[in-house]
């Protein structure tokens, strides 16, 4: 209990000199004193633990579930292992199916809440917290006994100090998951001398270090945690799961087939008939036999999966793409936008002024099943992904080496842990780097002879672990630990 009180201490501590430092008279910043004493009522009136909560996991993400992948992966892993799982985070994108129809998983959304509208923003920011503090301390403190909450860091404001000292009253395990690190993405917007940005940056260090255990998604943020933050972590590199992979003639034809009857891009050339043929831009099936082959002079698919976020320059693509001069094939480039970011209205104007050669852009909404299916479709994957930490990979190129799918990757510190140049991939420093990539790439299409067949060969080759390998080497044993 003293733990718990030492917690308690911490946190009204710290959102007391935010209110002050919001602008706030002292006895509204004195708020929180009175919320101390309402978490000692509510603490005291906790009944004792359940003796089977070691069963229980809570999977926490202060995020739309839908656009968190490793956090569902988590989730249906615990359940693959007995576990029943709480998945806790905001319903907004529909989560994958597999996570719906788990009688092992509920999910428990809440709100994503905005704050204030009106005054200084800092102090708008600060109420945002404080509104969010206490609508996760009351989900916490009413779900069933756990015997573990994993969560998701970032977002970690205010989510690593509310689980914490939620966790301490309960007698739970908490462990976050370090994906990277909030006040980096936050310092893409405000910039890293901006008081809210170095605010969120020291809220991160202290509370980071009051977990139980930790994971983290590189080599590279583990060392950077230990020598920076003193937390030690261990490394769960994302992996695709099953679904990734490349995906048959059959499944792509129709796939083609319903994305054509909606964007032109994928229709075949209206000066092309054939008898007794069904036809896309890329594929033909035999109506008489079901047969499907590629069609003749298709042109390349290349793909590049966007949140239209600042971490990523969408303009080094299609700057790229205008220095790209050949006649056949031409590019069909696939934007999915995977979450809508802030400047995805910015890149579809820019795209729309463009005047390329051969090269067709299309940029519509996925659903999650059909996600995959278009990777194991496409010939080559572009990665604009540049992280905010340097630390972080992106889960994009994992799921595209999941299917088989050699990529184009931006260079940042860490991505050698995952893209290896001239052996599944190349790796570019900018826009003229990343044309001339792509004429030498596609030089001999769609000739598999040439380096794309040779990085994807090298791919189907490489054995790759898949998520549940990859899960019961690295979390599994940390589960049963403590929790069993």
């Amino acid at each position: 209990m003293a733990d718990a009180n030492a917690a308690v201490a911490v946190v009204t501590v710290s959102l007391v000199l935010l209110g002050l430092s919001s602008g706030l008279s002292l006895s509204w910043a004195l708020l929180p004193v009175a919320v101390v004493v309402l978490i000692f009522v509510l603490a005291s009136g906790l009944k004792g633990r359940d003796e089977r909560a070691h069963l229980n996991v809570c999977v926490l993400v202060l995020g739309d579930i839908g656009r968190s992948p490793r956090m569902q992966y988590h989730a249906l892993s615990l359940s693959r292992h007995g576990y029943n799982v709480t998945l806790i985070g905001f319903l907004g994108t529909k989560p994958h199916q597999d996570i719906l129809e788990d009688d092992r998983i509920d999910i428990l959304p809440i709100s994503e809440l905005k704050g204030l509208t009106v005054g200084p923003k800092i102090f708008r920011y600060a109420s945002k917290v404080i509104f969010q503090t206490f609508q996760l301390f009351c989900v916490l403190m009413k779900i069933e006994d756990q015997g573990y909450i994993l969560m998701q860091n970032p977002p970690g404001l205010p989510a690593i100090a509310v689980t914490w000292v939620a966790s301490r009253f309960r007698g739970n395990q908490f462990i976050i998951d370090w994906h990277n690190y909030g006040y980096t993405i936050m310092a893409l917007t405000h910039g890293q001398n901006n008081f809210i940005v170095k605010m969120a940056k020291w809220y991160e260090k202290l509370f980071g270090c009051f977990s139980d255990h930790n994971l983290c998604v590189t080599n590279a943020m583990r060392e950077d945690l230990r020598k920076t933050w003193n937390i030690e972590a261990t490394t769960l590199y994302d992996k695709p799961p099953p679904i990734f992979r490349e995906t048959p003639l059959k499944l792509q034809h129709e796939l083609f087939i319903r994305m054509g009857s909606t964007y032109l891009p994928f229709r075949p050339s209206p000066d092309v008939t054939k008898e007794y043929m069904e036809l896309t831009a890329f594929t033909e099936r035999n109506t008489q036999t079901g047969a499907v082959t590629h069609s003749s002079g298709r042109p390349a698919l290349l793909i590049s999966s966007t949140s239209w976020t600042e971490d990523e320059d969408f303009s080094i693509l299609l700057q790229a793409l205008e220095g790209y001069y050949f006649i056949s094939p031409y590019i069909l480039l696939y934007c999915t936008p995977q979450c809508k970011g802030p400047q995805k209205e910015y890149y579809k104007k820019l795209i729309d002024s463009k005047e390329l050669q051969h090269i067709k852009i299309c940029t519509p909404w996925l659903e999650a099943e059909d996600y995959p299916v278009l990777l194991g479709s496409a010939d080559l994957g572009v990665c604009l992904h540049k992280s905010s930490s340097g630390l972080d990979l992106p889960m994009k190129v994992v799921d595209m080496f999941g299917c088989c799918l050699p990529v184009c990757a931006i260079h940042f510190q860490c991505l050698h842990e995952l893209v290896k140049n001239e052996e599944n991939g190349l790796i570019f420093k900018d826009s003229k780097e990343l044309s001339e990539q792509l004429k030498l790439l596609f030089s001999d299409f769609p000739s598999d002879q040439g380096k794309l067949g040779i990085f994807r060969k090298n791919l189907r080759e490489s054995g790759q672990q898949r998520w549940d390998e990859n899960w019961d080497q690295n979390v599994l044993p940390l589960i049963k630990e403590h929790c069993d």
